[in-house]
């Protein structure tokens, strides 16, 4: 391959946006139906120029220019005079409300060809948020800390949204420009070095992307493309995407665009959906749907590309898989179930959502973990008692991801406190051990791996009228909590919009290097070591759900057996006092003496004097198949 042939595979032809056409000249592409006429305003070589587009069937504007450049800024003036950013814009330099800049996609000296992306089953997710992560708050303080999280034994990185936010600080769910990375976190190109750099030690690279909604400040769509909102269906963040209307071909492609963009364009390895529960089409097939096919019959023909999803519905059809135990639509979604279930046993928390699993904790964590969902059809008190989820036990564990924390968890608690400040260190611990150890890929949220003391708060910062909002709203919410019963306490959760919220949800580095963290870390470190070295070669093998069994009130143990008949083990005991396990009463037990020669044991903490099972012990192992 050519170097022009290798460049030429890292860009995206769209119709939408600017791009270089194939005599070198610039084209503007603007879908804008509610527009009677159209001018592209564009500064090159230190003069505007203004310029009428043509019209063209559709509702679609069009011009190509020999004047603009690489670094030109430019915009679209509508008739009464309003100029807006380009929708696809690749960069805003000046924030939302500024004009866009030219970008060459094809500029960029992409030395990974050779890459071919990782596995599913090798997956550990390492999830962060670019702007608290490094002291620098950017790609480049990132790119800084690879080498710790491939030590660390992390192989996927997974970056909140970075698509163009407006302010100086937000999480990412509030994108207006879902085609620029935020200039706060750098260049285009800086994006770009971030993933190369990845490549080149191994280390897979995922998006969060949110086609849900668009965020409440600097979308200018409604003035000129009415058609991408539906007018009777809306989310808690905003007016909701019409992805099945009449006129709703250009909007299903802008967003189809965008996840082939981010994979093409910025060689991601994977794509996560923010919560596409939200998501109402009732096409055949549906935006997802044809999303996905799209992204395999594409980019994932060539290299390795992985779609998660988070989807409150629970839908298990998403994640069906072909005879080779290959994903056929989507490769898995975020268990919210398995967080929430473990986090009411270890915390005992019965507010909000974690009311569908206090009345019986241990028992949702077994399911969870052996079978992926717990709410497979049964009624949920949190959302008014309506049937929530399908059957998902014939999928494999793979089909999951698991968690103690990410930042929704997180930071959509009041003070935004992590797990860790929640529960004793050997609560926690024996949590992290049974995640870690599981068949299903596990997601680790910054700074865990260090017992990390900052918190992780929600941060925003939006123009004034819309920050009253936010932070009214915020207070509305968790006023209906036990925990936020005093008007006092209420009153102090950190304002979203305060420069002081943002701060002190940046990680503290130095944290790494003295007690707790150091200790921490090197718990972290070993079980991954001993996840790659015993349980990643089992699971391309397990193609089906686990068994669990209870054993006491807070003791349990599951089993996973592969094709060929050897089985994972897990035992735990999520209590905070000793249980006793009858023989017999354990799914998963420790085998007798003469069976010894079958396990290969990978983990115990603490380790056992006697039959009981100590309060926060976890047991690992792998066992033979059977002799004939």
């Amino acid at each position: 391959m050519t170097e022009r042939e290798r460049q030429a595979r890292r860009r995206l032809s769209m119709p939408f946006g600017c791009e270089r056409d194939v005599d070198g000249r610039f084209c503007f592409r603007l879908w804008a139906p509610a527009a009677g006429e159209l001018l592209l305003r564009l500064n090159s070589g230190g003069r505007e120029h203004r310029i009428p587009m043509e019209r063209l069937p559709g509702g679609w504007y069009r011009h190509s220019s020999d004047l603009a450049r690489p670094g030109d800024l430019y915009c679209f003036e509508l008739g009464d005079g309003l100029c807006v950013p380009d929708p696809a814009s690749r960069y805003q330099p000046l924030d939302v409300h500024g004009p866009s800049q030219v970008v060459d996609p094809q500029a960029f000296d992409w030395q990974d060809v050779l890459w071919r992306g990782r596995l599913w089953h090798e997956a550990v997710f390492y999830e962060l948020h670019v702007g608290t992560f490094s002291p620098s708050g950017d790609f480049a303080g990132v790119e800084a800390r690879l080498d710790d999280l491939r030590d660390l034994g992390v192989t996927a990185i997974e970056l909140m949204p970075v698509a163009d936010f407006p302010g100086r600080w937000n999480w990412g769910y509030d994108g207006a420009l879902l085609f620029a990375p935020d200039s706060r976190y750098g260049t285009p190109d800086d994006l770009k070095r971030l993933v190369q750099a990845a490549h080149r030690r191994g280390l897979m690279v995922f998006l969060d992307v949110v086609y849900n909604h668009f965020g409440p400040e600097g979308n200018y769509l409604h003035c000129y493309a009415p058609g991408f909102f539906h007018p009777e269906r809306h989310t808690p963040w905003g007016a909701a995407m019409d992805f099945d209307g009449p006129d709703s071909a250009p909007v299903r492609e802008f967003f189809i665009s965008n996840a082939l963009f981010w994979i093409i364009e910025y060689g991601f390895d994977g794509l996560r959906l923010d919560a596409v529960d939200r998501i109402v089409d009732d096409s055949e097939p549906d935006i997802l749907a044809e999303l996905a096919a799209r992204v395999r019959s594409g980019p994932g023909l060539e290299r390795e590309v992985h779609l998660v999803l988070e989807n409150d519905h629970n839908d298990a059809r998403r994640y069906a898989r072909d005879g080779s135990g290959r994903p056929v639509v989507f490769t898995a979604q975020w268990n919210d179930d398995a967080h929430h279930a473990l986090h009411a046993a270890l915390t005992g928390e019965a507010d909000g959502v974690y009311q569908d699993y206090a009345d019986a904790p241990f028992h949702r964590v077994g399911k969870a973990l052996a079978e992926g969902f717990c709410y497979q059809g049964e009624p949920s008190a949190f959302r008014g008692g309506r049937a929530r989820g399908t059957p998902s036990a014939h999928l494999p564990p793979l089909a999951f991801v698991n968690f103690l924390q990410n930042h929704d968890q997180i930071g959509n608690r009041g003070f935004g406190e992590r797990l860790e400040h929640l529960v004793p260190a050997p609560s926690f611990e024996a949590a992290l051990a049974l995640v870690l150890l599981s068949p299903t890929p596990p997601l680790l949220f910054m700074g865990q791996e260090f017992a990390a003391t900052t918190a992780f708060l929600f941060f925003c910062d939006l123009e004034p009228g819309l920050m009253g909002q936010v932070n009214e709203g915020r207070r509305r919410e968790f006023a209906t909590q036990s925990a936020f019963s005093d008007p006092a306490r209420l009153h102090a959760i950190p304002v979203a919009g305060d420069q002081q919220t943002f701060i002190a949800s940046c990680l503290d580095w130095t944290e790494r290097e003295r007690s707790p963290g150091r200790e921490r870390l090197a718990l972290h470190t070993e079980l991954l070591r001993r996840r790659s070295a015993h349980i990643l070669p089992l699971l391309p093998r397990l193609n089906s759900a686990g068994r669990w069994q209870r054993c006491g009130r807070t003791g349990l143990s599951w089993r996973w057996q592969t094709q060929s008949g050897e089985s994972l083990c897990i035992s735990a005991n999520l209590g905070s006092v000793s249980i006793e396990c009858r023989a017999g009463e354990a799914l998963a037990a420790w085998p007798d003496e003469p069976e010894r020669d079958r396990v290969v044991p990978i983990y115990e903490h603490p380790v056992r004097t006697d039959s009981r099972w100590p309060a926060g012990w976890v047991c690992c192992w792998i066992e033979a198949a059977e002799r004939a």
